[in-house]
Parts: C-alpha cells; sequence; structure tokens
C-alpha cells in the first residue's frame, strides 16, 4: 500500500512499468494485480490526505521490489523504464539483478532477478553494473530466477 499524490496517474504507471492490472478504481484508491495472480491485490495506491509532502528519502517507505521470472525479462524492463525515464540505478548484487526506479511521486522500487541457488557462486563479483550478455552466457536468458515456480 502506498500513499501518493494521484492514484490514476501512479496506476498507470505501474501498468506501463510492471504490467500490473487495475482491479479497482476510485477517486481516492486503485488497487492492482499481476498478471495470472491469485490475490485480491498486490499493489494499493491511496490518495495522500497531507496537503504539504515530506520529503520521500526522510521519513516512510524505503522501496519496494518485484522479481521478474527471467534475466530476459529483467533487460526488458530495463528497456521499459528507461524509455519512462524511472530508471535510477543497476547493481549485479550477487545474487541478484536489480534495476532501481522511482514512480511519479518519487517512490523507489526495485526490479529483480534472483539467481536459483544451485548456479549461485559465492566467489562471484557484488555491487557492480549489470551485464546482460555475461549473465546470458552464465545463466541463460530465460533460466527462471529463484523465487520463479
Amino acid at each position: 500500500m502506498l500513499w501518493v499524490t494521484d492514484p490514476r496517474k501512479s496506476a498507470a504507471f505501474y501498468a506501463e512499468a510492471l504490467g500490473l492490472v487495475v482491479m479497482s478504481d476510485s477517486d481516492t484508491a486503485v488497487f492492482m494485480t499481476s498478471p495470472g495472480s491469485a490475490t485480491d491485490h498486490d499493489l494499493g495506491l491511496f490518495k495522500t490526505p497531507v496537503q504539504q509532502l515530506p520529503d520521500p528519502r526522510q521519513i516512510g517507505l524505503y522501496h519496494l521490489a518485484w522479481e521478474v521470472g527471467t534475466l530476459a525479462d529483467l533487460q526488458a524492463a530495463k528497456t521499459r523504464l528507461s524509455a519512462m525515464g524511472a530508471l535510477v540505478g543497476e547493481n549485479n548484487h550477487g545474487v541478484s539483478r536489480s534495476l532501481y526506479c522511482q514512480d511519479p511521486d518519487g517512490i523507489e522500487f526495485e526490479v529483480m532477478w534472483e539467481v536459483p541457488e544451485d548456479l549461485l557462486d559465492p566467489e562471484s563479483a557484488t555491487n557492480t553494473p549489470l551485464d546482460f550478455g555475461s549473465d546470458f552466457q552464465l545463466f541463460g536468458p530465460d533460466t527462471p530466477g529463484r523465487g520463479v515456480s
């Protein structure tokens, strides 16, 4: 659940950025879910009752994270989020590959692919830029991530 300045604007952003689908919509709240999800909602967007917003880096939520199924999905997300002007960073964490982005209200979120446990290399470099070419050779573009069943 997020407090946002404009729930419909934020919903349009998350639909384009992450492929989320609107389940219900009103002037003050939008509920969204991932395609194929069995949940009632994966994200709730509520219009903030606050007139003067604090600096978002000083209080509240640090960031949200969504996992994609494959490295190819992560590369597609990078292309899409870059085109939207939402991409603010990326990182090879060793155990995962991550994109860092901001929504229209500056709320940071992560889109990540987690290396399957049987493919983890404890000696691999961490906190380095993404290299999809090397990762595609190492893991394959369509290898399901750890959290994908």
